[in-house]
């Protein structure tokens, strides 16, 4: 917050420009229509067959953006959320609407658990090696 020459209090410069809350680009939802589990590594991805996400009147230039990023490079939350410079819980709900308006899919990596296990790799690598 500054003080500006007469005393009175401005809580942003004159270069911030307009400040919109994040509940305003969510339209006041935490979640989405499409309730994905979305890790902050969680992949996505642009439909093959997905329009153009600007001639739809629902979506928001934030929701455009998402599919322009991903339509580059499969993206992951993090480094949308990091791009755009939207707090992580915006970011889900915006992939969410994208996710049930079929713009995007979201794949996940392989969980741990389903990964193998570090001795059977050890034993591929040493039967390789045997050869």
């Amino acid at each position: 917050m500054s003080v500006d020459g007469q005393g009175r209090s401005h809580w942003f410069d004159d270069e911030a420009g307009p400040v919109v809350r994040p509940y305003a680009m969510t339209r006041g939802r935490t979640t989405s229509v499409a309730q994905h589990r979305l890790d902050l590594i969680a992949v996505v991805v642009t439909e093959t067959d997905a329009g153009d996400p600007e001639t739809d009147p629902t979506l928001s230039p934030e929701h455009v953006e998402i599919v322009g990023l991903c339509r580059t490079a499969p993206q992951s939350l993090a480094e949308l959320a990091a791009e755009l410079d939207l707090p992580i819980g915006v970011v889900r709900v915006l992939i969410g609407d994208l996710v049930h308006a079929e713009f995007v899919h979201v794949t996940r990596p392989v969980p741990p658990a389903e990964l193998p296990d570090e001795s059977i790799l050890r034993d591929v690598i040493n039967g390789l090696r045997a050869l």
